[in-house]
């Protein structure tokens, strides 16, 4: 890295899933890395095991010394956290260096040939996709992913000898902003974070803003059909992809069956023959193309394509199957997934309707955001209603205050067709425990994982 490194880093917000990567990109790089975080996790565990030191308490007196000094200590924050923080501000106050989390990406990647995943859904598992062709091939990668990648049960891969980088560029709070990509993807412009952009018109804006920020000589490639308008610097190549058959890259002769998927993968001069997404999810068959254009791109062969998607165990809540059914005495299935947008909550249910026709399918969702929830409510009710039932628990709140007149029941009320509850978190593991299920899935961007180790033991012993 050729932007200085400081003596220490501390970091607000540091068990965020994004904020991870750099600690622990930090920590291998010799740099003393402290932090706050507002609640203990199995990640933040794992950050003070491989040597971060992380406090949950929100008082200044508690940062120790090494991170007191603002010549020697650089301080980044995840938007996340509120403003009210009064560490963070002690550090700005104190006339320390403050960053947000985007723009320490910005600094790693400016010298790198980096390979910049946006999108509203799709970009964690097209990003860890990405990754894992890469660290597998000739050409390697350093990578910041936005998930757990389950094959090194890291949200980091570092091949220093690489000069190419995979970000997961997140368009919250204009995040993505900060990149200067040398190839860029964009998965999806569903609107999403309008508590931020105000109306799809600028969300869609941002997007484009991110293409304007391709180097000259760089490539965009992007799904077909987007409603945004690239906006690219002379030299930069555009090509588009799908998971059917438009597009420069697209795909011929998908099949299904023995929980697998197999497609042959068509690109400008390019076919690669029974490729295997590796997480049999229909939505990874446009994940697996785009992953494969960008892997081809920064020079991966075909046969590491094929190789690297064949290996790919999928990112930690992306479609992840903790019960196959054969490993527990009633042969319920339990799948565990992020969906937290309509589309891809509709898109979850789809995939799973296709790997177990004629099962039936009950979804555990928690909405996260009081805003997300008052703005797509309609469109959740939608997409849920293609399971059999669903159960909900109350808001996820996050970062957000409570809403008059948002909560679950204006999702759950709009649902048609499929049976509804209402469950209060606290109570769904006894619910569990009294129901029968055939597949079970959890779905939404909250902590409903955290339930998980408990309804499998729950299962397994049923």
């Amino acid at each position: 890295m050729k932007d200085k490194q400081p003596q220490s880093i501390y970091f607000v917000g540091a068990g965020g899933i994004g904020m991870a990567n750099l600690v622990r990109y930090y920590l291998r790089h010799g740099v003393k890395v402290g932090g706050y975080d507002r609640t203990p996790s199995a990640l933040t565990d794992a950050l003070i095991s491989e040597g971060a030191d992380i406090g949950f308490e929100d008082d200044p007196a508690l940062v120790g010394p090494e991170f007191r000094n603002p010549a020697t200590t650089l301080v980044v924050y995840t938007p996340a956290v509120p403003e009210s923080n009064r560490i963070l501000t002690m550090f700005r106050e104190g006339g320390f260096e403050v960053i947000k989390r985007a723009a320490l990406l910005g600094k790693i990647t400016r010298n790198s040939r980096a390979i910049c995943i946006a999108g509203s859904h799709g970009k964690t598992t097209t990003c860890s996709m990405t990754a894992n062709i890469l660290r597998n091939s000739e050409v390697g990668c350093t990578a910041f992913l936005g998930g757990i990648l389950r094959n090194t049960g890291s949200n980091l891969v570092l091949q220093e000898e690489s000069d190419v980088t995979v970000i997961e560029a997140d368009e919250y709070d204009r995040s993505f902003h900060h990149l200067t990509p040398w190839i860029a993807v964009v998965t999806s412009t569903d609107p999403d974070h309008l508590d931020i952009y105000g109306d799809e018109a600028h969300y869609l804006e941002a997007f484009s803003i991110f293409t304007s920020l391709i180097r000259p000589g760089g490539t965009l490639i992007t799904h077909t059909g987007l409603n945004y308008l690239p906006e690219t610097k002379e030299g930069v190549t555009v090509e588009t992809y799908s998971g059917g058959s438009e597009g420069d890259w697209h795909t011929e002769n998908i099949r299904f069956g023995n929980g697998k998927i197999l497609f042959d993968l068509i690109g400008p001069d390019v076919r690669i023959t029974d490729v295997n997404p590796g997480v049999p999810a229909e939505i990874n068959i446009d994940n697996a193309v785009a992953a494969a254009a960008a892997a081809w791109h920064a020079g991966a062969s075909d046969d590491e394509i094929r190789n690297g998607l064949a290996e790919f165990r999928g990112a930690r809540r992306r479609f992840e199957i903790h019960l196959d059914g054969s490993d527990n005495p009633s042969g319920t299935v339990l799948i565990d997934d992020y969906a937290h947008s309509p589309h891809e909550v509709e898109a979850s249910i789809a995939s799973i309707r296709k790997l177990y026709p004629g099962k039936r399918l009950s979804v555990i969702f928690q909405p996260h955001l009081y805003t997300r929830t008052r703005d797509f409510a309609a469109d959740f009710a939608k997409a849920l209603s293609g399971a059999d039932e669903v159960i909900m628990p109350e808001i996820y709140a996050a970062r957000e205050l409570p809403i008059p007149g948002v909560d679950s029941h204006i999702i759950l009320s709009r649902i048609e067709k499929a049976e509804k509850h209402y469950c209060e978190r606290k109570d769904l593991l006894n619910l569990i425990k009294n129901s029968n299920f055939e597949i079970l899935m959890t779905l939404g961007a909250a902590d409903i994982d955290r339930i998980i180790p408990k309804v499998k033991e729950i299962l397994q012993n049923s």
